[in-house]
């Protein structure tokens, strides 16, 4: 049985107070005075109870956020329509897989559009045509975020994982934004507005994106991925797969072979990194509900089996957490024994590491994507 299936209240609010001092996912940019209040209030964890509570606090910054907005002081209804958005998205946490957590997704969603909309310069949200197959969707919606001042900006694309998807990968943007560049955000296959499941081919719904970038105000031809956690996968595949498309790419935390394997996927089946719906969340990626049709459809994004770690990749980076127990981080050394020469670092601790990551990453990133780095 998963850990998620076990905790008591107590144990998930001890678990939410040690996330929220050490400003660890699922919060990022959020009134700790009023997380800290909401924890202690908090009644219970299962789906509705959990989401109806988060939920209620964001609409109460949403009132808030819109009582600002009229009276125009847009600083401090930006700051509330934020407020609205994080509170909400803890709602829908870890994954939709409840009615009343997609109900707080969807509502996550329009507070975020109020927030950034308020942004210098606001954030842009586009949606393209998807030629999708059965079952799938026909659209791919990303958002925009521009540094100011900047004409033709190099361009990052930046996609999360299986519980962090494209608004919580915005703030982790900014540092890309203050260095000149350009950031766009879309989700991954299998999670948030995604047309496709996680599989195979799905790399297939960056395509009308890199069509779409070849025509925007945005530099295409400088242009890097960047994929969180499970997405850094995605980002590694496409370094080999859309190669003429990308100056550089990074894999922060994401697996490439070991890690879908079922002997890893046993291992890390009570990863203490999440609180809920572990088996749940990570298995909707692939459209199933249990551990069983998880593990059974890992295998298939192996890039080792596919034979895409074989292949010419654009400019690559792999970082992880040394001691990851949610993505094995024995998956850096097997892809460094593939294709082309590739960049790694190892960080202590465990999923995603800790210490100057992000800062690391965005130094290489300058380099690669400046012309005076180029």
């Amino acid at each position: 049985m998963s850990a998620d299936l076990t905790r008591t209240l107590h144990d998930a609010q001890d678990w939410l107070r040690t996330h929220l001092a050490e400003r660890r996912n699922p919060f990022n940019a959020i009134d700790e005075a009023a997380a800290r209040r909401a924890i202690d209030t908090l009644p219970g964890t299962d789906p509705v109870t959990w989401a109806g509570h988060w939920t209620g606090i964001a609409a109460d910054f949403a009132d808030r956020a819109g009582s600002q907005e009229k009276s125009g002081d847009l600083k401090e209804a930006r700051e509330a329509w934020w407020q609205a958005y994080q509170f909400a998205f803890l709602g829908r946490y870890p994954s939709p897989v409840h009615p009343a957590k997609l109900d707080a997704y969807v509502q996550a969603r329009a507070y975020f559009a109020h927030a950034t909309a308020l942004d210098d310069p606001p954030v842009e949200h586009v949606t393209v045509p998807f030629e999708g197959g059965e079952n799938e969707g026909d659209t791919v919606s990303f958002f925009v975020a521009r540094p100011r001042g900047v004409e033709r900006p190099p361009v990052v694309m930046m996609w999360g994982g299986i519980d962090v998807w494209k608004e919580e990968t915005y703030a982790r943007g900014r540092k890309l934004r203050e260095r000149g560049f350009a950031t766009l955000h879309m989700d991954k296959p299998g999670v948030g507005q995604s047309p496709v499941l996680a599989g195979p081919d799905a790399e297939r719904q960056w395509d009308p994106v890199f069509a779409w970038l070849e025509n925007s105000d945005l530099d295409a031809s400088r242009c890097a991925a960047l994929g969180l956690s499970f997405g850094g996968y995605w980002a590694m595949k496409l370094a080999h797969t859309h190669r003429e498309r990308l100056t550089a790419a990074v894999n922060w935390g994401g697996g490439v072979h070991l890690t879908f394997q079922p002997e890893w996927q046993e291992k890390s089946r009570n990863a203490s990194s999440y609180l809920m719906d572990l088996m749940a969340a990570r298995s909707r990626i692939f459209g199933g509900r249990t551990f069983e049709d998880y593990v059974a459809a890992c295998p298939q994004l192996s890039l080792l089996d596919q034979g895409i770690l074989e292949r010419p990749c654009a400019p690559l980076l792999l970082v992880n957490g040394i001691d990851d127990r949610q993505n094995s981080a024995e998956d850096i050394h097997l892809s460094l024994r593939h294709g082309d020469p590739k960049t790694a670092r190892l960080f202590p601790g465990g999923h995603m590491g800790t210490g100057p990551v992000m800062p690391t990453i965005t130094d290489w990133l300058t380099a690669r994507l400046t012309k005076e780095g180029s």
